[in-house]
């Protein structure tokens, strides 16, 4: 089982702390419960995985404190939180990000799909740690950039765990916003988007074409 180790609200809404995924290799998450949280058998609350993009951006600190979490980075209330949708969790993926480490760099991870069985890790342990997951909460990953990569790869390995019966949790789901999933395919597509939106005329297009 994957150590852990966590600290936070004594009244759980607000935890967070490290999963070594593998021996000398940890991960850094931070949970928040909101304070709207209203769940019903016939809808039950959702939690949202935030993934970051780069490779090589924290969650914790952009998607957190810039973008979705309850405070800004001057710590003031986020009036646009999704903490008013869904409990939130973020995580500094994959090691080597932010606050998650490794006590060797060779343990660094080198493809999507290591960096894919690390977070599994972290999140069989999560399910172990927070009530709200053992509870049955839809779980939804939520990626942007290159996270759409991280948050795909993920999903496929959630699935199987969640199959083989290695990890109990409800995975409701997969969304991905601006996600650079593919750069040929992105960059392939620049020339026919331009010209569409009249920001090239017909002769640059030939030549954005080549």
């Amino acid at each position: 089982a994957a150590a852990s180790v966590t600290a936070g609200n004594p009244d759980g809404t607000e935890l967070w702390g490290f999963v070594e995924v593998r021996p000398k290799a940890n991960l850094f998450w931070w949970y928040y419960k909101s304070p709207q949280r209203v769940s019903t058998p016939s809808r039950p609350w959702p939690t949202v995985l935030w993934l970051q993009g780069g490779p090589g951006a924290s969650g914790v600190g952009i998607g957190n404190f810039m973008e979705i979490g309850p405070l800004d980075v001057n710590l003031k209330p986020r009036n646009s939180t999704w903490l008013q949708k869904a409990d939130l969790i973020f995580m500094d993926n994959p090691v080597g990000v932010g606050y998650s480490y490794v006590e060797d760099d060779s343990l660094l991870v080198t493809t999507d799909w290591q960096a894919a069985t690390d977070a599994t890790t972290l999140l069989k342990a999560l399910a172990k740690e927070l009530p709200t997951l053992q509870q049955g909460s839809p779980l939804f990953l939520v990626a942007e950039s290159y996270g759409g990569k991280y948050a795909a790869t993920l999903g496929v390995s959630v699935a199987r765990a969640v199959r083989a019966g290695d990890l109990k949790l409800k995975l409701a789901g997969v969304a991905l916003g601006d996600s650079w999933v593919s750069p040929e395919d992105f960059t392939l597509a620049y020339a026919p988007l331009l010209l569409e939106v009249s920001r090239l005329d017909d002769n640059a297009g030939d030549a954005a074409k080549k």
